[in-house]
């Protein structure tokens, strides 16, 4: 990410100096650019991300990358008068290990040959849009990982991302691929 806002170069610093994490919500409403007398939705959830990376290729821009840690519940919120948005969150249980059922073992072969043709083209693993380890035998790894990767409305993807039971997620994700030809009949 490029950051170059004010609002957000300050989290970054503190982030950076204090070792902490940042909160990423979806805007459902509104715009990121503030405009007077304007009403933002925040999506009721979202991802800490950790800064795995800051680079400053010149005064007044960051260049971030981050890595998402665990999701969260928000329970408020409020915008600080720079326009930064804060929030009193509360953790989602990490999922349980829970093996691909036989029934979406389909949709884990489907994620391993995208993984395989990104690796053909010798993607470097920094510009894939996934990281390893890859644990293809996970119900909720790949669950996630396709809820990333799939052009869902924001609201659908949310729904998804905070559904807490993973071999559920993976059977709406399932869904979605066959109603989209993504699946090997």
């Amino acid at each position: 990410m490029q950051v170059f806002e004010v609002r957000y170069l300050d989290m970054v610093k503190r982030c950076i100096e204090n070792d902490e994490q940042f909160g990423v919500v979806s805007l459902l409403e509104g715009s990121e650019t503030r405009v007077p007398d304007q009403h933002d939705t925040l999506a009721n959830g979202g991802t800490m991300a950790r800064i795995t990376e800051c680079v400053t290729p010149m005064a007044g821009l960051l260049q971030i990358s981050c890595i998402g840690t665990t999701r969260f519940h928000v329970r408020s919120t409020h915008q600080l008068k720079h326009g930064l948005w804060m929030a009193d969150v509360e953790n989602v249980d990490d999922d349980m290990v829970v093996p691909i059922p036989t029934e979406q073992q389909d949709v884990a072969d489907a994620l391993g040959s995208l993984i395989r043709s990104l690796q053909k083209k010798q993607i470097s693993i920094a510009k894939m849009p996934l990281a390893p380890p890859y644990r293809l035998d996970e119900a909720g790894w790949v669950a996630n990982r396709w809820c990333e990767l799939l052009r869902l409305p924001q609201e659908e993807k949310q729904r998804l991302l905070l559904q807490e039971n993973p071999v559920l997620r993976l059977e709406l994700i399932q869904d979605v691929l066959s109603e989209n030809g993504l699946l090997d009949q």
